[in-house]
């Protein structure tokens, strides 16, 4: 028998459905992705951490739920929200249910409701303050008052530092290469490895991780909070700043970690939060978006070639390109709605991209900007 669901956002908006994850109350941020494929690495994005996930595809778990496409040990995401939920799972790869999965790790799920309607609303209001009660949560003639009280009293993603709170609370190792059809994940470990890169937890996807594994990097990942002095003991040939969640401007001690490495010549690259953070050590500033860019379909221009790449995008902050010093000049920039999607410092060698390049999910148009990271590491060689 199907359970019920309500999903109540800040504006009065309410939606009714059936459950498919755990019973009980979510609130957090509601944001569309318009990904068609790659349900599992986005619902196991950090960045996405207090945030719950629309998809505007109307089937979603149709492939199932499997131990290797996770970007990180956990759901991250507050919530789900789908049009549909297939009655059977098909892959020779899948292991449980989309549904299972939610029950699995106590995350909520609603489905049967419009999510064209819904989108809609996200995109002509912005993303909006929501929550979903799930089974006996949504029962009772209170419940939509409920839910929009829920809704209400979640304080917003402005002014919210998710970093610390994601990040790896000790250093690591990182070992773990790219992924290939019956041989699964690669070992690095035995491999030749010359360059050490340390990268900064901000929220890192594993597939980051693992496409500079395969480009012989020597991975030590490192708590947010990390000092860069203690960085910097480690003789690193790169320092990597990784995606993550939340409002970058409160992380005051990633930004003076960032400038403390910048003050060196070892070569940064940062990644969508990792790229609003360069922008703000760089004497910068972020600004909250109305919807965000979520999905992997956005193009995106190569100023200095005029190419233009389809990228993934997750993120609902950006660097103000009107705000950059003399010494950051703009690379890349969105094709949607002009945003800024990319940076390089002119006197330093540090670089950065809006959005997730590792394609996971997405498309693989970005992935050279890991070569273009090694080949700095090379050249301070």
């Amino acid at each position: 028998m199907s359970k019920p669901a309500i999903l109540a956002l800040e504006d009065g908006s309410v939606f009714h459905g059936i459950a498919i994850g755990a019973e009980g109350v979510t609130s957090g941020e509601v944001v569309f992705n318009t990904a068609m494929t790659g349900y599992q690495e986005i619902l196991t994005d950090p960045s996405y951490t207090r945030q719950i996930v629309t998809l505007t595809y109307p089937h979603i778990g149709n492939t199932g739920i499997n131990p290797e496409d996770i970007e990180s040990a956990s759901i991250a995401a507050a919530g789900l929200v789908i049009r549909d939920l297939p009655l059977m799972a098909s892959s020779f790869r899948s292991r449980q249910s989309l549904s299972d999965y939610l029950k699995s790790q106590n995350v909520l799920g609603i489905a049967d409701i419009d999510t064209r309607r819904l989108t809609r609303i996200l995109r002509d209001k912005g993303a909006q303050n929501g929550a979903i009660l799930a089974g006996a949560e949504a029962e009772g003639d209170d419940a939509v008052e409920r839910a929009l009280e829920a809704a209400k009293a979640f304080p917003g993603l402005k002014g919210m530092d998710l970093a610390k709170e994601v990040s790896c609370k000790e250093a690591y190792e990182w070992t773990e290469g790219e992924w290939t059809l019956d041989e699964g994940y690669a070992d690095t470990a035995q491999s030749e490895r010359p360059y050490h890169v340390v990268a900064y937890d901000y929220g890192v996807k594993f597939n980051i991780l693992r496409m500079l594994a395969a480009r012989g990097c020597r991975l030590t990942v490192v708590p947010a909070q990390t000092p860069a002095a203690e960085v910097l003991a480690m003789k690193p040939d790169g320092v990597f700043l990784a995606n993550g969640p939340g409002d970058p401007e409160p992380c005051d001690y990633a930004i003076k970690a960032i400038q403390d490495v910048l003050e060196t010549d070892i070569p940064v690259f940062g990644i969508c939060l990792g790229h609003q953070l360069l922008a703000l050590a760089a004497g910068g500033k972020t600004v909250k978006m109305g919807h965000g860019h979520h999905g992997a379909n956005h193009p995106v221009q190569d100023l200095d070639t005029g190419t233009v790449m389809i990228t993934s995008q997750n993120h609902g902050f950006a660097a103000d390109e009107a705000t950059l010093p003399a010494n950051v000049r703009a690379t890349h920039r969105s094709l949607f709605d002009g945003t800024l999607q990319g940076i390089e410092l002119t006197d330093r060698p540090a670089f950065s991209f809006q959005g997730h390049p590792e394609a996971s999910p997405g498309p693989r148009d970005v992935a050279p900007l890991f070569d273009r990271f090694v080949a700095m590491m090379q050249a301070r060689r």
